[in-house]
């Protein structure tokens, strides 16, 4: 077993024997479109593909595996937003380990309910994953369960980094590698393994702005956990990195990167429309890192899509966002006379600009109105962000008071 100070690359190297015939044997996918943005190959390691929507069940089968009869008899416990769940129901269900998993109240229902169905005991606590944690591991005090970290023990980083291994040996010349990061277990596992075996190669995490744990705890030079977060991107919203992963990202990993909620929005769209894939806020934080900034990364890169499981609900949002983001759905508001005619000439002007119009609302309560004036605010769709600059300066450019966007 790993020990709790270090991982090796021969940790990996045993994970990786541990978990063979338990994790899919996922191709890299060649993403074309993002290939021509980056001005060279860029690959997508589909990890939302992986057994149980994530790359979670690598750690987490190759840490339950080593586990004595006395600790596999006495159960786990475990904390997660939904991925380490089902990846520590499913290698629990395979092992025949009893697993209580401790989800936040936000938690998606499609998370939650595929943890119950890999044979998981779930508890709801708390409104963040912090707060489902501690609680955790006061029930693991308290019954004698064994916690099982997300990302801060060395059999789950040594676990994660088998994602390194399969990404070498199928692309021995890549430059870059970019992944997405909450507490660093997959960071830290992949930098480790990619290092070991390609020192000369880059490695760069992506984290999501309202959750970025990472830049400050490495200026600091120790984990510092935040005093709030706020993002989408549930699967990495991590307050504090994991000593373990933070010790090694520090060694091994050359940059962070930190991506806006709009750049995330972005990234999921992109790989749904063009790449075909579902990809939940957090999966697709390597890509929205190399949309945001494609000259800075070596080719031949690959961006590790982390995980695929996502709320319909959730998804719905956030593909409206994205189209918002990309300048594809507008609102505009216009303020303008309360007369018979003023809407049909507004719209006329929209028409003449090929945008389709999606809904008209009135307003004529706004006090920054006045008497005679009517505030409409109109949903449209643009082609993209050059098509919906140009409609705004044609109703500007005709007389039309546009007060947002």
């Amino acid at each position: 077993m790993a020990s709790e100070e270090a991982v090796t690359l021969a940790d990996i190297e045993a994970a990786a024997a541990r978990l063979s015939g338990v994790v899919r044997d996922l191709p890299l996918h060649s993403a074309r479109w993002l290939s021509d943005i980056a001005g060279g190959p860029v690959f997508l390691a589909t990890e939302n593909l992986q057994r149980a929507g994530s790359f979670k069940i690598r750690g987490a089968y190759n840490r339950l595996a080593q586990l004595t009869t006395p600790e596999r008899d006495a159960g786990v416990v475990a904390a997660s937003a939904g991925n380490h769940a089902q990846g520590v129901a499913l290698a629990a269900g395979m092992l025949g380990i009893h697993a209580t998993i401790f989800m936040p109240r936000s938690a998606s229902m499609p998370k939650v309910v595929a943890t119950q169905d890999y044979g998981a005991e779930v508890r709801f606590h708390g409104a963040t994953l912090d707060e489902a944690i501690a609680e955790a591991k006061e029930f693991a005090e308290v019954t004698g369960a064994l916690f099982i970290s997300p990302f801060d023990h060395a059999d789950i980083v040594a676990g994660q980094g088998t994602l390194g291994l399969e990404i070498l040996a199928q692309r021995p010349d890549a430059k870059t590698v970019v992944v997405c990061t909450g507490g660093g277990g997959l960071l830290a596992g992949v930098a480790l393994a990619l290092k070991s075996l390609r020192p000369d190669i880059t490695v760069v995490g992506a984290q999501a702005a309202g959750a970025a744990a990472y830049p400050p705890s490495l200026v600091a030079g120790h984990p510092v956990p935040l005093s709030m977060m706020r993002t989408m991107a549930d699967g990495i919203a991590v307050g504090r990195p994991g000593d373990i992963p933070f010790a090694l990202v520090q060694r091994y990993v050359d940059d962070i990167r930190v991506v806006s909620e709009d750049s995330l929005a972005r990234a999921q769209l992109k790989l749904l429309e063009r790449s075909k894939l579902v990809v939940e806020p957090g999966g697709a934080a390597a890509v929205a890192a190399i949309m945001d900034d494609p000259d800075s990364f070596e080719t031949p890169a690959v961006a590790v899509l982390s995980g695929g499981n996502v709320d319909p609900l959730i998804m719905m949002r956030v593909i409206r966002h994205g189209l918002t983001a990309g300048g594809r759905f507008t609102q505009i508001t216009v303020h303008m006379p309360d007369r018979p005619g003023s809407l049909a000439g507004l719209l006329g002007e929209i028409a003449a600009m090929d945008a389709n119009v999606v809904d008209v609302s009135h307003l004529r309560t706004n006090p920054r109105l006045a008497v005679d004036e009517v505030e409409i605010t109109i949903d449209l769709e643009t082609r993209g962000a050059d098509h919906r600059d140009q409609l705004l300066a044609r109703l500007r450019d005709a007389g039309y008071r546009v007060v947002a966007p």
